[in-house]
């Protein structure tokens, strides 16, 4: 069974507020090289940190290590008056930091705004490749699946202040940058490191590092990196999530033995998709990955469990999904979960006098944050006690 993995970037807030907190550099500083691949390091801004797993093999051990990275965060957080919280977009609006590193210095200075405002908290699934060959192979057919999972972990339907009216913004912000979105099917190898090496000589982008892709091969590890995901509220939904992610290269390489050749969908309707999967999440419809057809949320998204349940099946993982997508479409994503928490606030501030949809108050925002953060954490603490012997890594991406 191929191993997976996950990097999950968590903002850094003020549990009174709810604003960011520029406290990266506080929370990493003093801590030595990790005895694990469990650890946590920098991002492009000061009021964010990134967690990363090890190489699992289970949802179970996946999970286990998601909860222990986001408890290490937060105590780390937390001995500075701090929390975290995993959620994608900062509700509340607040000037952003620039983490001190050449590299990031160098992006902002040819961003601009993009970068000024890129405090977004993504969710990117490491799965194992046998070879870059085969990761070019499961990025062609993966393509076309990609949108569903941006509905299914939307979870910042806030931005700077103000209700966006996405599920998804953070999607909207993070595709300003020049190389995101959806690829085009690349048929080998040589043709994929011939894009790669045509964006670079652009000059447009500083590095390959800005390989912003929905999904590529990743520069340091033997893995295909899917990164279409808002970070998740739940920890269980991002354990999930991998799963998904899992079964979907597998399936793209079994694909590939019997001979099948990935679907030629043109790369403006993959756009489309992941533009409606970003607007509406699991509220109304997502195109579906067969026809490009509006269809159902719930239904787009069962059908892909259907796509994925051979090999789910053969895992002994499709109970555990079926089950775990039922309670995600019932309780809806972050998102929803964002809405209600203000929308829970405003009407115990107003003996429920409040209307339904009235745009929220800093302080009901701040109310999303507080619920945000504790359900960051939930079920982490207890992992952490059980096993401290991951430790914190300070890493600035070169």
């Amino acid at each position: 069974m191929r191993t997976f993995g996950v990097e999950e970037e968590l903002l850094i807030v003020d549990p009174v507020t709810g604003e960011p907190l520029a406290l990266a550099d506080a929370l990493l500083a003093g801590h030595g090289e990790p005895e694990t691949a469990t650890g946590l390091s920098h991002e492009l801004k000061l009021e964010q940190i990134e967690t990363q797993t090890r190489p699992c093999h289970s949802y179970g051990e996946l999970l286990q290590q998601i909860r222990r990275g986001r408890a290490m965060a937060n105590e780390a957080a937390r001995q500075h008056g701090a929390r975290v919280a995993a959620i994608a977009t900062s509700p509340l609006a607040s000037n952003t930091h620039t983490t001190p590193d050449p590299r990031y210095a160098a992006m902002l200075d040819r961003f601009g705004i993009i970068a000024t405002e890129q405090l977004t908290c993504g969710f990117h699934v490491h799965t194992s490749v046998e070879s870059p060959e085969e990761g070019v192979v499961v990025l062609d057919h993966i393509r076309d699946k990609l949108a569903v999972l941006t509905a299914l972990t939307a979870n910042s339907p806030y931005w700077r202040g103000l209700p966006t009216g996405f599920d998804s913004y953070r999607t909207q912000a993070w595709n300003r940058w020049p190389t995101s979105g959806p690829s085009s099917v690349f048929g080998s190898l040589t043709a994929y490191r011939r894009i790669v090496k045509r964006l670079l000589e652009t000059g447009v982008i500083l590095d390959e590092g800005m390989i912003y892709f929905d999904a590529r091969i990743s520069r340091n590890h033997p893995t295909v990196e899917v990164r279409v995901a808002d970070v998740c509220l739940r920890g269980e939904d991002a354990a999930l999530m991998a799963v998904l992610v899992r079964a979907l290269v597998e399936t793209a390489s079994l694909e590939m033995l019997d001979g099948v050749e990935p679907t030629a969908v043109p790369t403006a309707l993959l756009r489309m998709a992941s533009w409606q999967a970003s607007n509406s999440g699991l509220r109304g419809d997502l195109l579906d990955f067969g026809d490009f057809l509006p269809q159902p949320a719930a239904d787009v998204v069962w059908a892909l469990v259907d796509y994925l349940s051979p090999v789910l099946d053969d895992q002994n993982e499709l109970e555990l999904v079926k089950e775990g997508i039922s309670d995600l479409l019932e309780r809806g994503n972050g998102a929803q979960e964002q809405r209600e928490a203000a929308e829970r606030y405003n009407k115990r501030q107003r003996d429920g006098q409040t209307q339904t949809g009235s745009p929220p108050t800093n302080e009901a925002l701040a109310a999303v944050v507080g619920h945000a953060a504790k359900v960051t954490v939930r079920g982490a603490a207890a992992v952490a006690h059980k096993d401290p012997s991951p430790m914190l890594t300070r890493v600035r991406r070169p």
